[in-house]
Formats: structure tokens, C-alpha cells, sequence
């Protein structure tokens, strides 16, 4: 299973979310720019999602939509910025329930030995956003999200 960290330092309007899975760089790269793969594991288990927008290049935008039993629509948009490559891919994120509260999320993807390290700086406008996303429950997402990313990898590696 994926070791994640979640640091959310007081003061500082960023999330640093780091997790170490044993599957080659390549496959996690592709795991985040293959939108039939994402969509297989990004965000929590009780939703559905539903990519409406990828186009991962420079100036590309994703739009993404989970769904919950009751039909309730949970939208988050952004765009790319840079080419996403191998090594570090950087995009926007909104959620559409809180327009105008817009994060920069640069991720990197790094080798250490027959294992990757994914790192996600997620940085805020401000320390109250942050805290709010933090209230909100995005860390079970997020260490739902690594741990259906841990499974898929995990399914990758035995055909790759």
C-alpha cells in the first residue's frame, strides 16, 4: 500500500501530499495522463467520476465530475501549464463549488530504486483556503485516492 504524508503546515497556504508506490515512474506518469486510467482511481470510492474535459498539454484544460447515489455533481476545472512530462506535471484546480479560489499544483514524479515518489504541493491564495479544504474532508479523499492508485498500479505492473 502506498506510504502517504499529508503536511499542512500552520500559516502556510499550501498542502504537501507525498506517497511512495512500487511500480516505474512511467506507469504512475501514465496513470495521471491517461484519462481511462485516472478516472479508475482519482477521488473517493463512494463517487463516480466522469472526465468531461483532458487535454494534458501546455495550455490544455481537464474538467472532471464525481457523483454521489443521490445525483449530486461535485465539478473541479483547471488547466495545464508547461508539457507535462515524466518527471513533473503542473495544473490549475478549482472546484466549482468555490469559484475564484483557484490552486496551482505542480506534482513531480521521482525514482527511488524500483519505487516512485508522486509530490503534490498543492498552493492556496490564501491560509483560509487551505484550512477550508482541509475541513472539508479532502484528506480521506486524498488518502482514498492513493490507496485506489496504490490497487490499479498494483494491477499495471503484473501486465507491464
Amino acid at each position: 500500500m502506498a506510504n502517504t504524508q499529508i503536511i499542512a503546515e500552520p500559516g502556510v497556504p499550501q498542502l504537501i501530499v507525498s506517497a511512495e508506490f512500487l511500480a516505474p515512474r512511467d506507469l504512475l506518469f501514465r496513470a495521471y495522463v491517461d484519462p481511462d486510467l485516472l478516472r479508475q482511481w482519482l477521488g473517493p470510492r463512494r463517487l463516480t467520476m466522469t472526465i468531461d474535459r483532458f487535454d494534458p498539454r501546455h495550455g490544455g484544460i481537464w474538467r472532471f465530475i464525481h457523483a454521489d447515489d443521490d445525483g449530486t455533481d461535485y465539478g473541479f476545472h483547471g488547466v495545464f501549464h508547461g508539457e507535462p512530462s515524466r518527471e513533473r506535471i503542473v495544473w490549475t484546480f478549482e472546484s466549482e463549488d468555490f469559484p475564484g479560489h483557484v490552486c496551482l499544483e505542480p506534482i513531480t514524479f521521482g525514482e527511488r530504486g524500483e519505487a516512485t515518489v508522486v509530490r503534490q504541493n498543492t498552493v492556496y491564495q490564501s491560509v483560509e483556503d487551505r484550512d477550508a479544504a482541509v475541513a472539508s474532508g479532502m484528506e480521506e479523499g486524498i488518502n482514498e485516492s492513493m490507496e485506489r492508485l496504490d490497487e490499479l498500479l498494483g494491477r499495471l505492473v503484473l501486465v507491464h
